[in-house]
């Protein structure tokens, strides 16, 4: 059964009649109702291609967390072949919101690492719904040294709303398992290629994204922090998360202008669930194109090239 966001009920409205109509002809072999069904398809494809044409911020954001879009674990089975899943930070313990291990990626080996949000209730709850403690950060640090010890590219998929911010996981050093998190990335010798999926929340998503090569899914968000949490803190009212979400530049075609992300990977008509193979095989390719880009580079020019982007863009928004 197909989720529809709130604003495209009227687009469910349609495709419900059109499958309606299809049903009843299918327990009576005497209706004909294809010519009036397919009437009603072409309406809903131009309704959806008017409703994609020009989303609003707040609109991308619901669209990002969208129930049945590809995560983390999607990509990995699709995309990865090989794949051996590595578990614990070897300090606390095994955090499930933080996916990662050894995979080859076509003929290359790589590491892979990335935030798994789950795809039903039970699921969600397991991975925590994508947010990580401080022993997922630090299991992310431990794969990302294991990648620079024998020289592989690491892929990091980013697709949380931010990081845990629950009482334990302030007790078990938070703060600095993030920080840490983020250093590493800053610091490895090998190529470091990031894709927001979904939601790339605050410094969550920035400890796997600080890396040589940054892209954004079409309909995928990245910001300091969300549209609700904006509003509740700059006008006490969490229901102003539209102006908020239009405030916080948070969408791909914004970052992309302000040099945040470097590639926006175009997603299907209506997202990137209405179409998961085709998302899935986009983000194969920039994944490979930007790795393929960063291969003639050494250690030290792969560290600098991260060094001189992260300082070239606090020079801009302190210039701005």
């Amino acid at each position: 059964m197909t989720h529809y966001l709130d604003f495209e009920k009227p687009l469910a409205e349609i495709e419900g009649k059109a499958e309606e109509l299809r049903a009843l002809a299918r327990s009576s072999e005497e209706m004909d109702v294809e010519e009036e069904a397919g009437a009603l398809d072409r309406k809903a494809a131009d309704m959806l291609r008017d409703l994609y044409k020009s989303l609003t911020p707040w609109r991308k954001c619901q669209v990002a967390r969208h129930p049945e879009r590809p995560r983390c674990r999607d990509y990995i089975a699709a995309l990865f072949t090989e794949y051996t899943p590595l578990a614990g930070d070897r300090v606390f313990g095994e955090d499930a919101a933080v996916m990662g291990g050894l995979a080859r990626l076509g003929d290359r080996p790589v590491m892979v690492i990335g935030q798994e949000k789950g795809h039903d209730t039970q699921s969600r709850l397991v991975h925590n719904f994508g947010m990580a403690r401080p022993e997922g950060y630090r299991k992310a640090v431990r794969l990302m040294e294991m990648a620079d010890r024998f020289g592989l590219p690491v892929v990091t998929l980013v697709d949380t709303p931010g990081a845990y911010p629950g009482k334990g996981a302030e007790e078990r050093g938070q703060s600095e398992a993030i920080a840490r998190a983020t250093e590493t990335c800053l610091r490895i010798g090998v190529p470091l290629v990031s894709v927001i999926i979904g939601e790339g929340g605050s410094g969550g998503a920035v400890a796997f994204a600080s890396a040589n090569r940054v892209a954004m899914l079409e309909h995928s968000v990245y910001s300091v922090i969300s549209p609700e949490g904006c509003a509740s803190i700059l006008w006490k009212d969490a229901e102003k998360m539209r102006e908020a979400a239009e405030a916080l530049r948070l969408t791909a075609q914004n970052l992309v202008r302000l040099g945040v992300v470097d590639r926006i990977i175009p997603e299907p008509l209506g997202g990137a669930h209405r179409d998961r193979d085709a998302t899935i095989a986009a983000v194969g390719t920039a994944i490979s194109a930007m790795i393929d880009g960063l291969a003639a580079k050494d250690r030290a020019a792969l560290i600098r090239d991260r060094r001189e982007k992260f300082l070239e863009l606090g020079a801009r928004g302190l210039a701005a």
